[in-house]
Protein backbone atom coordinates (compact mmCIF):
# COMPACT_ATOMS: atom_id res chain seq x y z
CA UNK A 1 0.00 0.00 0.00
CA UNK A 2 1.32 3.58 -0.98
CA UNK A 3 2.12 5.97 1.58
CA UNK A 4 -0.17 8.54 1.67
CA UNK A 5 2.20 11.87 3.07
CA UNK A 6 2.98 14.75 0.81
CA UNK A 7 5.88 13.31 -1.10
CA UNK A 8 10.04 14.06 -1.36
CA UNK A 9 11.97 13.38 -4.44
CA UNK A 10 15.10 14.54 -4.05
CA UNK A 11 16.29 12.17 -6.65
CA UNK A 12 13.94 10.28 -9.09
CA UNK A 13 15.89 7.25 -10.44
CA UNK A 14 14.63 5.75 -14.44
CA UNK A 15 14.77 2.14 -14.80
CA UNK A 16 14.08 0.37 -18.04
CA UNK A 17 10.70 -1.46 -17.94
CA UNK A 18 11.91 -4.08 -20.52
CA UNK A 19 14.50 -5.26 -18.44
CA UNK A 20 13.63 -7.78 -15.83
CA UNK A 21 17.44 -7.58 -14.14
CA UNK A 22 17.05 -4.02 -13.82
CA UNK A 23 13.10 -4.53 -11.99
CA UNK A 24 14.62 -6.87 -9.74
CA UNK A 25 17.93 -5.04 -8.97
CA UNK A 26 15.82 -1.36 -8.33
CA UNK A 27 14.48 -3.52 -5.31
CA UNK A 28 17.94 -3.42 -3.50
CA UNK A 29 17.74 0.16 -4.19
CA UNK A 30 16.83 3.14 -1.33
CA UNK A 31 15.54 5.84 -3.17
CA UNK A 32 13.03 8.59 -2.27
CA UNK A 33 11.51 7.78 -6.39
CA UNK A 34 12.01 4.91 -8.94
CA UNK A 35 10.32 5.79 -12.48
CA UNK A 36 9.92 2.50 -13.96
CA UNK A 37 10.17 3.66 -17.89
CA UNK A 38 7.85 2.89 -20.91
CA UNK A 39 9.07 5.77 -22.63
CA UNK A 40 13.04 6.83 -24.01
CA UNK A 41 14.67 3.42 -22.67
CA UNK A 42 11.63 0.88 -24.22
CA UNK A 43 11.78 0.49 -28.25
CA UNK A 44 8.58 0.27 -30.07
CA UNK A 45 9.04 -3.68 -30.73
CA UNK A 46 9.37 -3.80 -26.47
CA UNK A 47 6.66 -1.29 -25.46
CA UNK A 48 3.95 -4.55 -24.43
CA UNK A 49 6.65 -6.80 -23.23
CA UNK A 50 7.75 -3.27 -20.71
CA UNK A 51 4.25 -2.98 -19.83
CA UNK A 52 3.48 -6.30 -18.30
CA UNK A 53 7.30 -5.69 -17.07
CA UNK A 54 6.00 -3.19 -14.65
CA UNK A 55 2.58 -4.11 -14.24
CA UNK A 56 3.60 -7.32 -12.91
CA UNK A 57 6.72 -5.70 -11.07
CA UNK A 58 4.23 -3.01 -9.37
CA UNK A 59 1.78 -5.63 -8.02
CA UNK A 60 4.39 -7.21 -5.97
CA UNK A 61 5.50 -5.97 -2.37
CA UNK A 62 6.91 -2.34 -2.37
CA UNK A 63 10.65 -2.29 -1.79
CA UNK A 64 11.56 -1.55 1.63
CA UNK A 65 14.15 1.09 0.72
CA UNK A 66 11.78 2.79 -2.12
CA UNK A 67 10.09 5.80 -0.93
CA UNK A 68 7.71 6.45 -4.18
CA UNK A 69 7.02 3.97 -7.10
CA UNK A 70 5.99 6.02 -10.40
CA UNK A 71 5.72 5.06 -13.77
CA UNK A 72 6.83 7.17 -16.98
CA UNK A 73 4.54 6.62 -19.57
CA UNK A 74 4.97 8.00 -23.70
CA UNK A 75 3.54 10.99 -24.56
CA UNK A 76 0.45 12.25 -25.45
CA UNK A 77 -0.07 11.47 -28.85
CA UNK A 78 2.12 8.81 -29.63
CA UNK A 79 -0.67 6.40 -29.86
CA UNK A 80 0.93 4.37 -26.55
CA UNK A 81 -0.30 6.63 -23.65
CA UNK A 82 -3.53 5.02 -23.43
CA UNK A 83 -2.60 1.81 -22.74
CA UNK A 84 0.56 2.51 -20.77
CA UNK A 85 -1.99 4.23 -18.74
CA UNK A 86 -4.26 1.01 -18.98
CA UNK A 87 -1.68 -1.43 -17.73
CA UNK A 88 -0.26 0.19 -15.24
CA UNK A 89 -2.70 2.32 -13.39
CA UNK A 90 -4.32 0.02 -10.44
CA UNK A 91 -1.52 -1.89 -9.87
CA UNK A 92 -1.56 -1.99 -5.91
CA UNK A 93 1.95 -0.13 -5.39
CA UNK A 94 2.00 2.47 -8.07
CA UNK A 95 1.83 6.13 -6.70
CA UNK A 96 2.61 8.44 -9.14
CA UNK A 97 2.50 8.57 -13.42
CA UNK A 98 5.34 10.64 -14.93
CA UNK A 99 3.98 12.31 -18.21
CA UNK A 100 6.67 13.28 -20.51
CA UNK A 101 6.00 16.16 -23.58
CA UNK A 102 3.85 17.91 -21.52
CA UNK A 103 3.52 21.16 -23.99
CA UNK A 104 0.19 22.23 -22.79
CA UNK A 105 -2.63 22.22 -20.63
CA UNK A 106 -4.43 20.16 -22.99
CA UNK A 107 -2.00 17.46 -22.91
CA UNK A 108 -1.85 16.93 -19.74
CA UNK A 109 -6.01 17.19 -19.16
CA UNK A 110 -6.20 14.04 -20.94
CA UNK A 111 -3.82 12.14 -18.93
CA UNK A 112 -5.27 13.56 -16.15
CA UNK A 113 -9.07 12.71 -16.63
CA UNK A 114 -8.02 8.93 -18.46
CA UNK A 115 -5.86 8.13 -15.29
CA UNK A 116 -9.26 9.13 -13.37
CA UNK A 117 -11.35 7.36 -15.60
CA UNK A 118 -9.75 4.22 -15.81
CA UNK A 119 -7.92 3.67 -11.90
CA UNK A 120 -10.45 1.59 -9.76
CA UNK A 121 -7.56 -0.28 -7.59
CA UNK A 122 -8.79 0.09 -3.82
CA UNK A 123 -6.32 -0.80 -0.99
CA UNK A 124 -7.33 -3.04 2.18
CA UNK A 125 -7.75 0.60 3.74
CA UNK A 126 -8.80 2.55 1.66
CA UNK A 127 -13.15 3.74 1.34
CA UNK A 128 -12.26 5.05 -2.45
CA UNK A 129 -9.12 4.84 -5.11
CA UNK A 130 -6.42 6.40 -4.00
CA UNK A 131 -5.67 9.20 -6.53
CA UNK A 132 -2.47 9.04 -8.27
CA UNK A 133 -0.14 11.70 -8.67
CA UNK A 134 1.18 13.11 -11.33
CA UNK A 135 4.58 14.72 -12.31
CA UNK A 136 4.73 16.34 -16.00
CA UNK A 137 7.61 16.68 -17.95
CA UNK A 138 8.39 19.96 -19.95
CA UNK A 139 10.80 19.28 -22.52
CA UNK A 140 9.75 22.56 -25.17
CA UNK A 141 9.79 26.30 -25.48
CA UNK A 142 6.41 25.59 -26.13
CA UNK A 143 5.76 24.12 -22.66
CA UNK A 144 8.01 26.87 -20.79
CA UNK A 145 5.22 29.76 -22.15
CA UNK A 146 2.59 27.51 -20.98
CA UNK A 147 3.67 27.13 -17.33
CA UNK A 148 1.20 28.86 -16.10
CA UNK A 149 -1.80 27.28 -17.55
CA UNK A 150 -0.04 23.48 -16.81
CA UNK A 151 0.64 24.47 -12.99
CA UNK A 152 -3.08 25.15 -12.86
CA UNK A 153 -4.36 22.39 -15.10
CA UNK A 154 -4.89 19.28 -12.62
CA UNK A 155 -5.28 18.97 -8.90
CA UNK A 156 -3.18 15.72 -8.87
CA UNK A 157 -0.47 17.34 -10.56
CA UNK A 158 2.38 17.44 -8.31
CA UNK A 159 5.69 18.64 -9.71
CA UNK A 160 7.47 19.71 -12.88
CA UNK A 161 10.50 17.89 -14.15
CA UNK A 162 13.05 19.84 -16.69
CA UNK A 163 13.97 17.58 -19.56
CA UNK A 164 16.79 19.52 -20.77
CA UNK A 165 18.14 17.09 -24.13
CA UNK A 166 14.68 17.49 -25.99
CA UNK A 167 14.49 21.18 -24.76
CA UNK A 168 18.14 21.87 -26.11
CA UNK A 169 17.07 20.41 -29.17
CA UNK A 170 13.84 22.11 -29.34
CA UNK A 171 15.80 25.11 -29.55
CA UNK A 172 19.09 24.08 -31.21
CA UNK A 173 20.93 24.18 -28.16
CA UNK A 174 24.45 22.71 -27.57
CA UNK A 175 24.66 21.86 -23.79
CA UNK A 176 27.32 23.15 -22.17
CA UNK A 177 29.14 21.87 -18.37
CA UNK A 178 28.00 25.53 -17.19
CA UNK A 179 24.53 25.37 -17.80
CA UNK A 180 24.00 28.15 -18.83
CA UNK A 181 22.22 27.82 -22.02
CA UNK A 182 19.08 26.40 -19.57
CA UNK A 183 18.97 29.16 -16.87
CA UNK A 184 15.72 30.63 -18.02
CA UNK A 185 14.03 27.24 -18.29
CA UNK A 186 15.13 26.07 -15.18
CA UNK A 187 14.72 29.28 -13.14
CA UNK A 188 11.12 29.74 -14.84
CA UNK A 189 10.47 26.01 -13.77
CA UNK A 190 11.59 26.37 -10.20
CA UNK A 191 9.37 29.78 -10.01
CA UNK A 192 6.48 27.76 -11.73
CA UNK A 193 6.78 24.69 -9.09
CA UNK A 194 6.86 27.42 -6.39
CA UNK A 195 3.88 29.83 -7.14
CA UNK A 196 1.72 26.88 -8.08
CA UNK A 197 2.78 24.88 -4.86
CA UNK A 198 3.57 22.32 -6.47
CA UNK A 199 5.29 19.23 -3.93
CA UNK A 200 8.85 19.00 -6.75
CA UNK A 201 10.52 20.70 -9.31
CA UNK A 202 13.27 18.39 -10.70
CA UNK A 203 16.13 19.45 -12.37
CA UNK A 204 17.93 18.04 -15.63
CA UNK A 205 19.63 15.00 -16.07
CA UNK A 206 23.42 14.68 -14.90
CA UNK A 207 24.39 12.90 -18.26
CA UNK A 208 28.13 11.96 -16.79
CA UNK A 209 28.02 9.10 -14.27
CA UNK A 210 31.27 7.12 -14.56
CA UNK A 211 34.56 7.34 -11.92
CA UNK A 212 35.18 10.11 -10.20
CA UNK A 213 34.30 12.91 -12.89
CA UNK A 214 31.13 11.64 -13.27
CA UNK A 215 30.80 11.97 -8.83
CA UNK A 216 32.36 15.03 -9.18
CA UNK A 217 30.00 16.92 -12.20
CA UNK A 218 26.97 15.40 -10.42
CA UNK A 219 27.81 17.27 -6.96
CA UNK A 220 27.88 20.48 -9.18
CA UNK A 221 24.66 20.09 -10.91
CA UNK A 222 22.84 19.60 -8.00
CA UNK A 223 24.49 22.24 -6.21
CA UNK A 224 23.74 24.32 -9.54
CA UNK A 225 20.02 23.46 -9.18
CA UNK A 226 19.70 23.39 -5.71
CA UNK A 227 20.85 27.42 -5.74
CA UNK A 228 17.98 27.92 -8.41
CA UNK A 229 15.26 26.48 -6.58
CA UNK A 230 15.16 22.58 -7.44
CA UNK A 231 14.69 20.20 -4.92
CA UNK A 232 15.33 16.83 -6.95
CA UNK A 233 16.75 15.80 -10.10
CA UNK A 234 16.71 12.83 -12.43
CA UNK A 235 19.03 10.19 -12.27
CA UNK A 236 20.06 8.20 -15.02
CA UNK A 237 22.49 5.36 -12.95
CA UNK A 238 22.30 4.05 -9.38
CA UNK A 239 25.33 5.27 -8.30
CA UNK A 240 23.95 9.24 -8.93
CA UNK A 241 21.25 8.44 -6.26
CA UNK A 242 22.58 8.87 -2.97
CA UNK A 243 25.09 12.02 -4.14
CA UNK A 244 21.31 13.45 -5.20
CA UNK A 245 19.70 12.55 -1.82
CA UNK A 246 22.39 14.31 0.10
CA UNK A 247 23.03 17.17 -1.87
CA UNK A 248 19.09 18.13 -1.83
CA UNK A 249 18.51 17.55 2.00
CA UNK A 250 19.14 19.74 4.52
CA UNK A 251 22.65 19.26 5.97
CA UNK A 252 23.32 18.25 9.97
CA UNK A 253 23.95 22.02 10.64
CA UNK A 254 21.12 23.28 8.84
CA UNK A 255 18.88 21.01 10.81
CA UNK A 256 20.06 21.78 14.05
CA UNK A 257 19.46 25.88 13.60
CA UNK A 258 16.37 24.99 12.65
CA UNK A 259 15.35 22.80 15.69
CA UNK A 260 16.78 25.54 17.85
CA UNK A 261 14.39 28.13 15.89
CA UNK A 262 11.28 26.54 16.55
CA UNK A 263 12.24 25.68 20.14
CA UNK A 264 12.90 29.21 21.01
CA UNK A 265 9.89 30.58 19.07
CA UNK A 266 7.23 28.57 20.93
CA UNK A 267 8.93 30.11 23.73
CA UNK A 268 8.97 33.70 22.42
CA UNK A 269 5.46 33.38 21.83
CA UNK A 270 5.02 32.35 25.31
CA UNK A 271 6.14 35.51 26.13
CA UNK A 272 4.24 38.38 23.44
CA UNK A 273 7.54 38.71 21.26
CA UNK A 274 7.11 38.80 17.92
CA UNK A 275 10.57 39.07 16.85
CA UNK A 276 14.16 38.06 18.72
CA UNK A 277 17.36 36.84 18.00
CA UNK A 278 19.25 33.91 17.87
CA UNK A 279 23.01 33.69 17.72
CA UNK A 280 22.65 37.53 16.94
CA UNK A 281 20.38 37.51 14.16
CA UNK A 282 17.15 38.44 14.39
CA UNK A 283 14.38 36.13 13.94
CA UNK A 284 10.91 37.15 12.96
CA UNK A 285 8.11 35.25 10.98
CA UNK A 286 9.46 34.46 7.56
CA UNK A 287 12.28 33.09 9.14
CA UNK A 288 10.43 30.92 11.68
CA UNK A 289 8.36 29.64 8.75
CA UNK A 290 11.96 28.64 6.77
CA UNK A 291 13.18 26.61 9.82
CA UNK A 292 9.65 24.56 10.33
CA UNK A 293 9.82 23.60 6.58
CA UNK A 294 13.53 22.66 7.22
CA UNK A 295 12.70 20.50 10.30
CA UNK A 296 9.82 19.50 8.24
CA UNK A 297 11.75 18.10 5.43
CA UNK A 298 14.80 16.84 7.23
CA UNK A 299 11.81 14.06 9.08
CA UNK A 300 11.18 13.16 5.49
CA UNK A 301 15.13 12.76 4.59
CA UNK A 302 15.36 10.50 7.87
CA UNK A 303 16.85 12.96 10.06
CA UNK A 304 16.14 12.12 13.75
CA UNK A 305 14.43 15.23 14.93
CA UNK A 306 13.23 13.86 17.91
CA UNK A 307 16.68 13.42 19.06
CA UNK A 308 17.38 17.49 17.42
CA UNK A 309 14.55 18.73 19.93
CA UNK A 310 15.89 16.69 23.17
CA UNK A 311 19.20 18.15 22.23
CA UNK A 312 17.97 21.75 22.09
CA UNK A 313 15.02 21.88 24.20
CA UNK A 314 16.41 24.29 26.72
CA UNK A 315 17.10 26.89 23.52
CA UNK A 316 15.94 30.08 24.56
CA UNK A 317 15.21 33.79 22.55
CA UNK A 318 17.91 35.92 23.12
Amino acid sequence: MSTARKAVRRALLYVPGSSQRMLERSRGLTADCVAYDLEDSVTPNRKSEARSNIREFLEQSRADGIKECAVRINAVGTGYEADDIEAVCNASSLDTIVVPKVNSSSDLKWAADFINHKRTFTGPEESAPRQIKILALIESAKAISNLREICQTAAQLDGLIFAAEDFALDLSLTRTPSLTEFLYARSAIATACRAHDLSSTIDLVCTTYKGEEGRRAMEEECLSGKGLGFNGKQCIHPDQVAIAQKAFAPSKEEVTWAVRVVIADAKADEQGRGAWTLDGKMIDAPVVGKARSLVSKAGACGFDIIAVKEKWKGQEPE
